[in-house]
């Protein structure tokens, strides 16, 4: 048997990764080895402004002492037994959640994808036990994105994403996102659950309008279906509130979380009221390492956290900052056709392709996202700073000069 090197150089760790892990990211030339606050450093040493979070899961930042205190303590008691029995930092999480949302109990798992999958199934069976005949299918939205498991994938409303794994599991349809009416028409006798984000993150930060929720609510309330809030990407403190639904005013009547939640451990969660989570009884739904002891310490560090006195409100602020950064930006180079906010959750729309952009921030020290090819998306860690913006919007506009 080999030994496992232990000071690898840059290229070596991306020889290995080519080599021995599967190929389903195009990953950057850089390996990140170390994280605090907002800042990365890669094994050459090299730091880095982090403008990805994560994808919006480092939400305090890399390596918040509450979190790393939090994780070390209780790797030190227990970190894993099964749901077979109760878990007091499960118990204790379930407890805080529900203190700070409209739901009354929380089912547990490991990620945004199953969250959805639990999501799915939980709709699917309340309508079931009310007594509807073949009454499974959901309404979802075009430009969406819900996962990479099949069936959240086939909730998934995007072509690219579908290509290639047909059949996918059937009871899904998907309408125009932000069209009220769109959706009232696809609802048919068939129909159990809309399905939505309040703003489309992978889709290209696509905004919802209040309007439309509040549509949505009512058309879900007269036909007796569920409404149920993708919250993956836009819960704990994005938007500006610990949740979206607070943000837009309209109240689901299921909520999906993950990402941000174990502030960098995994854990995914869905919420609802009593009288939508009783459909869920011993024999529906599990998840072996869903609520472990480990995933929720750290779950209610970082919540703990968040809900402190003014962290939000910090937060939303230096948002807006931002907002108002990029907007200016957007006088000064035609390039950007438009630019979309809520809270710490931004974008710009490039007429062209983003990748130039995205390559030459990174070798200037920040790193940001790109979706849909021509949107960049910021979604930092929501402790970054007014000065740490003022740095990347300087970056920016070299990027920018050179398309």
């Amino acid at each position: 048997m080999s030994k496992i090197k232990s000071k690898q150089t840059n290229d070596e760790i991306i020889k290995l990764t080519t080599k021995y892990v599967a190929q389903t990211y195009g990953r950057f030339p850089i390996v990140l080895t170390k994280g605090k606050g907002t800042q990365v450093w890669d094994r050459s040493g090299n730091k880095y402004k982090d403008f990805v979070a994560g994808l919006a899961v480092d939400n305090l930042g890399h390596c918040h002492p509450e979190i790393v205190k939090a994780i070390r303590e209780q790797a030190g008691k227990l970190l894993h037994v099964s749901n077979l029995y109760h878990i007091e930092p499960q118990s204790l999480l379930a407890e805080e959640l529900c203190k700070h949302s409209f739901a009354d109990k929380f089912f547990f798992c490991n990620s945004g994808a199953e969250a959805n999958e639990a999501a799915i199934k939980l709709a699917r069976r309340a309508s079931f036990d009310k007594g509807y005949k073949n009454r499974g299918e959901i309404i979802a939205m075009k430009n969406s994105f819900h996962g990479r498991t099949l069936g959240s994938m086939a909730a998934t409303g995007q072509k690219k994403i579908h290509h290639g794994f047909a059949p996918l599991p059937s009871g899904f349809k998907h309408v125009e996102f932000n069209d009220a009416e769109a959706a009232r028409k696809a609802v048919t006798s068939k129909t159990c659950a809309i399905l939505v984000e309040p703003i489309q993150g992978e889709g290209g930060v696509n905004i919802s309008d209040k309007k439309y929720l509040r549509d949505l609510k009512k058309i879900c309330t007269e036909n007796d279906l569920l409404l149920i809030f993708d919250e993956v990407q836009t819960g704990f403190g994005r938007t500006g509130n610990l949740f979206a639904y607070q943000t837009f005013n309209v109240k689901p009547d299921v909520i999906i979380l993950a990402k941000a939640l174990g502030g960098g451990v995994p854990i995914g969660a869905i919420g609802a009221s009593n009288k939508v989570m009783k459909h869920f009884v011993p024999g529906t739904h599990a998840a072996t390492f869903g609520g472990n002891p480990l995933s929720c310490a750290a779950a209610l560090a970082s919540l703990k956290v968040l809900t402190s006195q003014g962290f939000l409100d910090k937060a939303k602020d230096t948002g807006n900052y931002f907002k108002s950064c990029l907007e200016e930006l957007k006088t000064k180079f035609p390039v950007i056709t438009n630019v979309r906010s809520r809270g710490m959750m931004l974008a710009a729309t490039l007429s062209k392709p983003a990748a130039p952009v995205i390559m030459d921030c990174m070798e200037k020290g920040y790193l940001i996202n790109c979706v849909q090819q021509n949107t960049l998306r910021f979604i930092p860690p929501l402790i970054i700073t007014k000065k740490e913006i003022d740095g990347l919007i300087k970056t920016l506009s070299q990027s920018l000069k050179k398309l």
